[in-house]
């Protein structure tokens, strides 16, 4: 992935996965990554699925009379979800690790406050909104005032697409001359993890 274009090749693939889902529109559907295993946009496009699909099971358990057991087996899903998320990311980040391992890092570098890849996962689900903004903005049997405001709301998402973007593209151009280092932390997610919860870990004592 060329560096100086990063965000716009992201924003691509994150459009391409959330078309593809649409194509279909079903959470349950089957997954396919179009590029190799070993890149990164495999890595982005997986992300963005993750996303996608999360994005749907959340409008899913919003329905005021859904079943409370379904509606439990979606919460299941969606914590599953949420792990892959930080799994996924944590794996772009490993790539951005080892892309630039051997940097050299300026005496009076800085480090970010956020890592790449965690710029990166906002601006996928940036681009979710992007795209579901654009549905409502033009869905005709809504009535105007509504796509109005909806129109009014795309304009401020797409300017904070542009900002984004822009400093995703600083941030790893800052790490590349060596201005900004990487210092990467594990996402240590206690409610998963049986030694951590004590509703899990209560009955194994």
């Amino acid at each position: 992935m060329s560096q100086n274009t990063s965000s716009q090749i992201s924003i691509k693939i994150f459009r391409e996965s959330i078309d593809k889902y649409h194509l279909i529109d079903e959470v349950d559907q089957v997954f396919e990554n179009p590029y190799p295993t070993d890149s990164l946009e495999y890595l982005l496009y997986r992300k963005n699925w993750i996303d996608t699909v999360q994005w749907h099971y959340e409008d899913l358990i919003r329905d005021p009379e859904i079943d409370p057991v379904e509606g439990m087996k979606l919460k299941r899903l969606i914590d599953t979800s949420n792990q892959d998320r930080t799994d996924t990311v944590e794996f772009i980040d490993s790539y951005f690790l080892h892309q630039y391992k051997d940097t050299t890092v300026q005496k009076d570098a800085t480090v970010n406050s956020e890592s790449p890849a965690w710029a990166l996962d906002r601006l996928s689900i940036l681009e979710l909104k992007i795209y579901h903004m654009e549905e409502e903005a033009n869905r005709q049997e809504a009535s105007e005032s509504h796509r109005e405001k909806c129109h009014a709301k795309l304009q401020v998402l797409l300017s904070q697409r542009e900002d984004l973007s822009l400093a995703i593209d600083q941030l790893l151009e800052d790490i590349a001359n060596g201005s900004k280092y990487m210092k990467v932390y594990k996402q240590m997610k206690m409610y998963n993890d049986e030694d951590t919860n004590p509703v899990l870990y209560k009955d194994k004592s």
